[in-house]
């Protein structure tokens, strides 16, 4: 590499590579030309005590000016004068890239770790974007805007999507932000402390502390890419955080079946809060003495739930008999059960 294009890439990175509360910050004062330190706070999830550091982060890289009054005033420079310089520059460089570009072979890694807030926030899009029918998400205020339309654009295809917003304190009021655009229900949990993540469909997922999207190269996330264990983050969504949060909005009956889950305990609530309707479900797992893939056919008789979700299962009677109908890794019932679909009138197709 020349000397030149490294110089070029040194440029562009230092220019660009902005945490979260840079990019929240700066966007807030681009919006309003100028504010003070106590309006950005007001005005993003930005703690108090790190807006100072924040701002003048972007005034070293040219971003924003800081005003030396009381209180100090932070102004929007130009964008065009901001980032003019790089124009020439960043298109000479990606030109230059592609010139020494050979695409790569290797396969998609099941499991990886990932430090780059970009690669992460990748993940959490391209995981969004790849939702069939299942989708679990935890996301800032911020993130929340971020991929909105995406979300939106998946309840509008007919997906399930639990969202939970952390912290709840600067969660958007249910009166003025549509919580059911976005979600077929949604929660919000106290704390700084809940971790982003997105699971689809019960396998694609990824997981990452709140710290990593800050770019603290002491953080990292975790990335099961279409890999079995993403059951693990499902999980935890479920039993851990899903559970210490509060109802935002539900759509309730709003959905017609028959629905798809990858989680036992989302179709048990379903089931539970439909009451003595009767149910059908068509479920693909395996045998959890032997392993063999099964599938059962037939009407929900009885279910088993606990309120914690520790405890979750279906009982399926078929023409052979009743068969119980755990989750990913069932121990106690008869089968895993990996994908179920749940109806009226009839056991529905898969």
């Amino acid at each position: 590499m020349t000397d030149d294009l490294r110089d070029t890439l040194d440029h562009v990175g230092d220019r660009f590579n902005l945490g979260e509360y840079e990019i929240d910050a700066y966007l807030a004062v681009l919006e309003h030309g100028e504010l003070t330190a106590s309006d950005i706070a007001d005005r993003t999830d930005i703690p108090q005590p790190r807006v100072y550091d924040t701002v003048r982060s972007l005034s070293d890289r040219g971003l924003v000016e800081l005003r030396e009054s009381r209180p100090m005033k932070i102004v929007a420079v130009d964008p065009d004068d901001a980032f003019g310089d790089l124009r020439s520059s960043f298109a000479e460089m990606v030109d230059e890239l592609e010139a020494r570009y050979t695409a790569p072979t290797r396969e998609t890694e099941a499991v990886s770790l990932v430090k780059s807030r970009s690669t992460i926030l990748r993940y959490v899009e391209e995981i969004i974007a790849g939702a069939e029918y299942e989708l679990a998400v935890s996301l800032t205020p911020g993130l929340l805007r971020r991929f909105r339309d995406e979300l939106a654009e998946k309840v509008a295809e007919g997906v399930s999507v639990e969202l939970l917003v952390t912290p709840a304190s600067k969660a958007p009021n249910p009166d003025e932000f549509d919580y059911l655009e976005v979600s077929t229900i949604a929660r919000a949990r106290r704390g700084i402390t809940t971790p982003i993540l997105a699971v689809a469909d019960g396998e694609y997922s990824v997981y990452a502390t709140q710290d990593a999207l800050r770019d603290d190269r002491e953080r990292y996330g975790v990335i099961f890419n279409r890999s079995a264990l993403g059951f693990l983050v499902s999980g935890f969504f479920g039993t851990v955080l899903w559970t210490t949060a509060e109802t935002l909005a539900t759509d309730g009956e709003a959905r017609p079946f028959p629905r798809r889950y990858a989680s036992i305990r989302r179709a048990v609530k379903d089931v539970k809060e439909f009451g003595d309707d009767d149910f059908y479900a068509t479920v693909e797992g395996r045998d959890i003495e032997t392993g063999e893939p099964v599938t059962v056919r037939g009407r929900v008789v009885d279910l088993s739930f606990e309120v914690s979700e520790e405890v979750a299962s279906l009982m399926v009677e078929t023409e052979s008999g009743r068969v119980e109908i755990g989750g990913r890794v069932a121990a106690l019932e008869d089968v895993e059960g990996q994908e179920i679909v749940i109806g009226r009138d009839e056991p529905p197709a898969l």
